[in-house]
């Protein structure tokens, strides 16, 4: 698909009469790295994606918070195209899923349920946090707990009933949290580069060559660093360097033979740690629980993965861990397509979760 294109405001023509007969569903993901998009049949028990669009260019953030009009501009025209080349006759419900949706989300909340029904004709409206479609994402509408990381780092954890809700751990932000989570560990592993470079105890020799290769000289570190908008992003990038100097890849070849480096191999089971904290805190009382982890932190391997089964082992030892069964986008459908059909188990919260139903 082309780049999404202006279309006159009211119900986008081809799109089908709201309400009965409608036959799929419109999932978003809306995230740092840009917007994406999925349509599915409503009748589809586990979503599937039918056409699906990628922008990356991220929604704005300002004053107010998320922006409202900036999100509505690039998703209207993108979904007309993707209803169209579904052969949809009808919206029967949207779920929106946006990072920073419980603490940035009032102007979403105020905007979208109007603007979404003048659109498509939805009677059924989800607004999530991306957290909780992570969790639809991995786990459907089944009980456990999901760590989701990336750049930061959140748990979510639910047992389905209404007194329960929603368990949330950490997602504070690189400055007041987000422990374990790509910035964390990059933040950890450049302080090693930089206590090596002055000369102090618990440095890394290996990290700071690994810095220096990447960022060039250490000395030049902070004024590249510090001014950047997206620092939590850059110091992300480093952790895959932390993780090849654990495993003995300090040339970053992806040829070991290196010695494994105690400063990198160290950070990793501290963040590994870190991340089963925040699972066990959302884990629902009792034995048994299912816990996914997702997100692109995970793609490191087993430098954080075989200290996260450890980490995991100690202190949920009663856990069935198992393999997320798709993404947030996956799980923004997934919501969709429950609340459409009336069968949404997840626990409504008016942050987290927000369930509307805008007139026709």
């Amino acid at each position: 698909m082309g780049e999404p294109r202006d279309t006159p405001a009211g119900r986008p023509s081809g799109t089908g009469a709201p309400g009965q007969g409608a036959t799929h569903v419109l999932g978003v993901d809306s995230g740092g790295s840009g917007l994406r998009i999925a349509v599915a049949r409503a009748a589809d028990p586990v979503a599937r994606p039918s056409a699906t669009y990628t922008s990356r260019t991220p929604v704005r953030t300002g004053p107010g918070g998320i922006d409202a009009q900036h999100l509505l501009s690039q998703l209207l025209p993108a979904a007309e195209q993707l209803l169209r080349q579904s052969g949809a006759e009808g919206v029967a419900a949207v779920c929106v899923g946006a990072a920073g949706m419980g603490t940035l989300g009032d102007d979403l909340r105020a905007c979208l349920p109007a603007a979404l029904a003048a659109a498509f004709g939805i009677r059924h409206l989800a607004l999530a946090a991306d957290a909780v479609t992570a969790y639809a994402g991995a786990l459907g509408q089944r009980p456990g707990a999901v760590v989701a990381a990336g750049t930061g780092m959140i748990a979510m954890g639910t047992d389905l009933s209404t007194d329960g809700g929603w368990r949330r751990a950490d997602g504070w932000g690189h400055l007041l949290g987000d422990c374990g989570g790509g910035a964390w560990i990059g933040r950890a592993g450049l302080e090693a580069a930089m206590r090596a470079y002055d000369g102090r105890s618990g440095g890394s020799g290996a990290l700071l060559a690994r810095a220096e290769a990447v960022f060039g000289p250490a000395g030049g570190l902070p004024g590249a660093l510090y001014p950047r908008p997206d620092r939590p992003a850059v110091l992300a990038s480093f952790a895959p360097e932390v993780a090849r100097c654990a495993a003995g890849d300090a040339g970053g070849d992806g040829t070991a033979g290196a010695t494994p480096d105690p400063v990198a191999a160290g950070i990793l089971r501290d963040a590994a740690r870190h991340i089963a904290d925040a699972a066990a805190a959302v884990c629902p009382a009792g034995s048994g629980t299912t816990v996914a982890f997702t997100g692109g932190l995970f793609r490191i391997g087993e430098p954080l993965l075989a200290p996260l089964r450890a980490a995991l082992a100690e202190r949920l030892p009663g856990a069935q861990r198992t393999e997320p069964a798709g993404s947030p986008l996956d799980g923004a459908l997934t919501i969709a397509a429950a609340l459409a059909d009336d069968r949404l188990q997840l626990p409504a919260d008016p942050k987290l979760l927000q369930i509307t139903r805008p007139l026709p």
